[in-house]
């Protein structure tokens, strides 16, 4: 008798190797057995993120006939940023590459500038008090960290928490040009002056760049402060606030239209 396969019982990376060599031999359609269509609660927000997750390491479907090759591909280029030792300084140093961790198909993606010292030990971006300051500006907006996608242009800590060096910029840039493209958000926001400055190509500095719509390939893009500098300078938060209204025109939220989640629990580091 013919041994079934479990692709659910199956590592992610043993899937995408077992679903490839299908498609490789000539397979392009998979007959699932029907199951239970009640809704399932979605998975915690340590998607990608290098921790072993809070709840069982299933990967949900969009449905029980159609593959999903947003997931897969993100989980493949979570994998090689978990290789990667292009930065020889940072590969050396870090303690947990910080990939990015909520919606893969949010309709708003927060961009940072780098990890910290919180970021590297749990391995999930924005953490720390500054994490804690932006969860509290995405509720502001009548959003939730699992509606929205945050990463950062550095996947690992710099030591010290010295800002990004143009090197360092470049060699980690391909790995969020590609989680963006297969993202597809509707707005980005660019937190602080090194994310608008690598998005935008630009040497100008926030101040400058904020209080406006950009385009990023296509994307309306809104820059606004990093939330560890309105930590430090208060009294600029009512003009952070001004950029948040502006992601919000934007994304028009009071129509209601909001992502369903979708995330991937992420390997033990």
């Amino acid at each position: 008798m013919t041994e079934q396969i479990n692709l659910k019982k199956m590592k992610a990376s043993e899937r995408l190797i077992y679903l490839t060599a299908l498609r490789e031999g000539g397979v392009d359609a998979l007959f699932l057995p029907s199951e239970n269509k009640r809704a399932q609660p979605p998975v915690a927000v340590s998607d990608f993120s290098g921790q072993a997750p809070a709840v069982p390491a299933v990967i949900p479907r969009i449905s029980d006939a159609e593959a999903n090759p947003v997931r897969d591909a993100m989980i493949a280029l979570r994998d090689q940023a978990h290789a990667c030792t292009l930065c020889s300084e940072l590969s050396s140093t870090r303690k947990k590459v910080v990939f990015g961790s909520g919606n893969i198909r949010a309709r708003l993606v927060f961009v940072g500038e780098a990890p910290g010292a919180d970021e590297d030990e749990q391995g999930l971006p924005f953490v720390g008090r500054a994490g804690q300051l932006l969860t509290k500006m995405i509720e502001a907006m009548g959003l939730t960290r699992k509606d929205v996608f945050i990463c950062n242009v550095l996947k690992c800590r710099p030591p010290g928490n010295r800002p990004p060096q143009p090197a360092e910029k470049a060699s980690c840039k391909p790995f969020l040009l590609r989680q963006l493209e297969l993202i597809k958000p509707e707005v980005i926001c660019a937190l602080g002056t090194h994310a608008a400055q690598s998005l935008l190509q630009t040497e100008e500095t926030i101040s400058v760049l904020r209080g406006k719509t950009h385009t990023y390939a296509g994307v309306k893009l809104v820059c606004t402060f990093h939330p560890a500098y309105l930590l430090r300078n208060p009294s600029a938060k009512k003009e952070a606030w001004g950029d948040l209204q502006k992601v919000m025109a934007l994304l028009d939220t009071s129509s209601g239209q909001r992502p369903t989640a979708d995330s991937i629990a992420a390997p033990k580091s």
